[in-house]
Order: C-alpha cells, then structure tokens, then sequence
C-alpha cells in the first residue's frame, strides 16, 4: 500500500517548516543575540535574558525536534530506497543513516544545553551581580561558560548544516 500524496506533502512541509525555525533559530543565536548579548548587558541583564529566551525558546526547538523526528521517520518509510532499519546498501541509505546520526548528537547537545549548560550560566550572571569582592573570579567562569555555550551552539548548527548537506545527498541519489 502507498502512502497518499497528500500526507507525503504534509509530512515534507512539516519537516521544511521544522528545519527552518530550528537551524535558523540556532543560526541567530549563535552568530548574532547571544554574542552582542554577552558584549552589551551587565551581569544580572543577560542572567534575566537568558532566563526569558530559554523560556520562550526551549518549547518551540523541543517541538521542532519532535516534529522533525516524526516527518523524517514517516519520509523515510515511504521512500522508495528504505528496505529495514539499519539496511544501509545504498548511497542513499548511507547519507540518511548519518544524518540520523548527526540528528542524534543534535538532540543530545540540545538537552546539554537546556538542562545544564544555560541553567549555569544564569547562576554565574545572577551571582556576578550580587557578588563585588569576587567579581573577577565569578566573571572569569562566565567568561569560559558564555564562550562554553556559544561554541556548543555553533557545533549544533555545524551539525544541522551538516544533515543539510546529506539530505541534499540522499536526494540526489
């Protein structure tokens, strides 16, 4: 039994609309908010900033990811080229294998980030704030933890650029 080609359609618009606001929401972050946040706020400004983007972020990303699961698996399913989990006898299975992998270490960066990484680094800008006496030692840790999270970001896009590219693979072949 084929799949309809309406629900095909649907699937692609929503894996298309899900790629878009996640890797260019990771693109504007990474490249330009979070840089010209950690350069122009003062230490309790950017812990505020972060608290709010992260709230206001973290459900439309965790919802993309989940979209983009959902629509991949069912793409993967109707094409043509699928013949069983961990089949990988084509440069077509090969591309969509890796880019599942790279999806893989996408979600675990993600969960990194939301869980433990932006938590940190809101209580290292809310103790710089607080503290005066030991404010070069608390800025030096959210220092190294600002340029820890902007670097994981720019991974994460790397990353999504990279599944980009082996879609276009697995298109093309």
């Amino acid at each position: 039994m084929s799949t309809p080609g309406w629900a095909l359609t649907a699937a692609y618009w929503l894996h298309m609309l899900a790629t878009v606001v996640w890797i260019g929401g990771l693109a504007a972050l990474a490249l330009f908010v979070l840089p010209a946040a950690g350069k122009t706020l003062e230490a309790e400004s950017y812990a505020r900033f972060l608290g709010d983007l992260q709230r206001r972020l973290d459900p439309l990303g965790w919802f993309s990811l989940v979209v983009l699961a959902g629509t991949g698996m069912f793409q993967m399913s109707a094409n043509p080229n699928y013949h069983g989990f961990l089949a990988v006898e084509s440069r077509w299975a090969t591309a969509i294998l890796l880019k599942h992998l790279l999806f893989l270490g996408m979600v675990m960066l993600s969960a990194y980030q939301t869980w433990f990484l932006l938590p940190q680094l809101r209580r290292i800008a809310l103790r710089q704030a607080r503290e005066s006496e030991d404010g070069q030692i608390t800025q030096g840790a959210g220092e190294a933890s600002r340029q820890g999270e902007l670097r994981l970001m720019r991974v994460n896009l790397a990353l999504g650029v990279l599944i980009l590219a082996l879609t276009a693979a697995a298109r093309a072949a």
